[in-house]
Order: structure tokens, then C-alpha cells, then sequence
């Protein structure tokens, strides 16, 4: 369809017979992410309220729509691309955030942190390294005021603010851990994401909304113990790629639910659903 037929289209979206308007709405859908700019266009130029809040439900249906299938498409390749999965979930609110610009962010990062970096440093030291150039020098820090806003969640805003819950601070850190060659993972455990160094016999914990703090088995130990719950691996061993993205989209969906925003924690548990095989109850994390 030309550009001018899809105008036409998007005109008759309040059309006054309900089955047009509806046919319309399905038309425009199967024209892909491509008729969205178009629909922005058309917001901007008209002076009809009710076209533009049609125009402004579709946009997001579509976006939304997105999002979905291109979070299916990231698990069904491997979940691989950590980053570009938090993009993913970034893009649920910002969908115009560009994942170029993410990417040019921590690549910026990883260069400060690898300039600090030194040959057959012990283990120990290349985290207190990397500690000294994300949280002394960078100054990233945890939001402990705005602690369950869904912007919390935004990985795009914590590289911006330097300010992030225990996500979105684990992910910039273990991000750029791997690609400097260090064995971090996340590990899952309850209310708090942390990450381990666990390579060859040697494992600690890394508690990254606390500037990096480096804990012991016996810490988690502790931890668990204060919670009444019984020591499961989970809670010990490196968790999935997969795993944290969900953990992000129901760390979202539950702040929603705090700010009483259901629609939006229907939404994200959607997200949730489409690469969850069971049951994705939301849960405080």
C-alpha cells in the first residue's frame, strides 16, 4: 500500500459503523511495525480527540505486539544476547530507545573498566577492580529511594541516572564482567539478585547493589537462614540468561501492581507468559 492509501485508512479508524472501523483497525495491524510512523503522523495532524486516542491504543497495541514476539524470537535463538534482552524489556516502555545506543554505552564501560585491568590478577582483585571503576569512579549507585518504580527497571535509564534496583545493576556489571573474561553469572536469590565468580574451584558472591561487596558461601548461608527458607541450589548456583529476563519483566509487573497500574501488570505478565512454560505468578523481588 502506498503511503497515501494507509493515510486513508487510518482516517476511517472512527469511522461511525462499528464492523468498518474494526476491519480498518485489523487492516492497519497486519501492516506490520512499519505503518506505526505513519500513525504517529496522522496523531500529530488530526484535531479529532477520539482519532487520536484510536490512533494512540493501536500504536501501543502494536508496539506491545512487538515486543512480544521479538522477546519469543530472543529465547527460541538461545537467549543468548543478555543485553539485548534487557533491551527487550526496556522497550515495553521505551520503544523508541535504540539498542545501538545501549550497546555504545557499555561498550564505553568496558573500555574504563579493561584499562584498569591487569595481567594474572587473582580473582579478588579484578572485582575489586571492576568495583573501583563502575562504583567509584562511574558513581553507579542503588535507587534505594524509587525503590518498586517501574523506571527501576529501565536498563536504558540506569546507564542514563546511574541509579538502578539489583537487576538492572547486576546486568551492567555482569555484562561487562563477561566480556572482560570473568566467570560472573547471576544467581536468583529470594528479594535480592546478587552474582558468584565460580570458576575452577573458586566461587564467592558479588552483591552489586552494595557497591560491589563480596560475600562468602557462609553470607548466603545467613541470608537464607534469616528468610526461614531451606539452602536449595538456586540460590548458590549461576542462573540462566533466560531466568533474568524473566525475573526482570516480573520485577516490572509487580511494580506496577504497587502503583496500581493492572493493565500494565496484565501486560508485562503477558510478556511473562510468552516465555514462561509454567505458571509466571508475579512475585515481590
Amino acid at each position: 500500500m502506498t503511503k497515501k492509501e494507509i493515510k486513508a485508512l487510518i482516517s476511517l479508524l472512527d469511522d461511525s459503523d462499528y464492523e468498518v472501523a474494526q476491519h480498518v483497525e485489523k487492516k492497519i495491524i497486519s501492516l506490520g511495525e512499519g505503518a506505526i510512523p505513519l500513525l504517529e503522523e496522522e496523531w500529530e495532524e488530526t484535531l479529532n480527540p477520539d482519532l487520536q486516542k484510536k490512533i494512540e491504543d493501536l500504536i501501543h497495541d502494536m508496539q506491545f505486539n512487538v515486543v512480544l514476539h521479538r522477546l519469543q524470537e530472543w529465547k527460541e535463538e538461545g537467549a543468548t544476547d543478555l543485553l539485548k534482552g534487557m533491551w527487550l524489556v526496556n522497550s515495553y516502555m521505551y520503544p523508541d530507545v535504540d539498542f545501538a545506543a545501549i550497546s555504545k554505552t557499555m561498550d564505553q564501560l568496558y573500555f574504563d573498566a579493561w584499562t584498569h585491568m591487569k595481567d594474572e590478577m587473582h580473582p579478588y582483585d579484578q572485582v575489586k577492580s571492576l568495583n573501583n571503576v563502575l562504583f567509584r569512579e562511574q558513581k553507579f549507585s542503588a535507587n534505594t529511594k524509587n525503590f518498586h518504580s517501574p523506571a527501576n527497571s529501565m536498563l536504558h535509564l540506569a546507564l542514563e541516572t546511574k541509579r538502578g534496583n539489583p537487576l538492572t545493576l547486576c546486568v551492567i556489571y555482569m555484562v561487562i564482567a563477561q566480556r572482560l573474561g570473568f566467570p560472573v553469572y547471576g544467581v536468583n536469590l529470594p528479594n535480592l539478585f546478587i552474582l558468584t565468580y565460580k570458576m575452577d574451584g573458586v566461587q564467592f558472591y558479588i552483591n552489586v547493589y552494595n557497591k560491589g561487596l563480596i560475600l562468602s558461601k557462609a553470607d548466603i548461608d545467613n541470608y537464607i537462614l534469616q528468610l526461614n527458607l531451606n539452602p536449595v541450589d538456586i540460590f548458590y548456583e549461576p542462573t540462566s540468561n533466560l531466568e533474568i529476563i524473566k525475573r526482570a519483566l516480573r520485577n516490572l509487573a509487580f511494580s506496577f501492581e504497587k502503583m496500581k497500574d493492572l493493565e500494565k501488570a496484565t501486560e508485562v505478565t503477558k510478556l511473562l507468559t510468552a516465555i514462561t512454560d509454567d505458571d509466571p505468578a508475579i512475585q515481590p523481588e
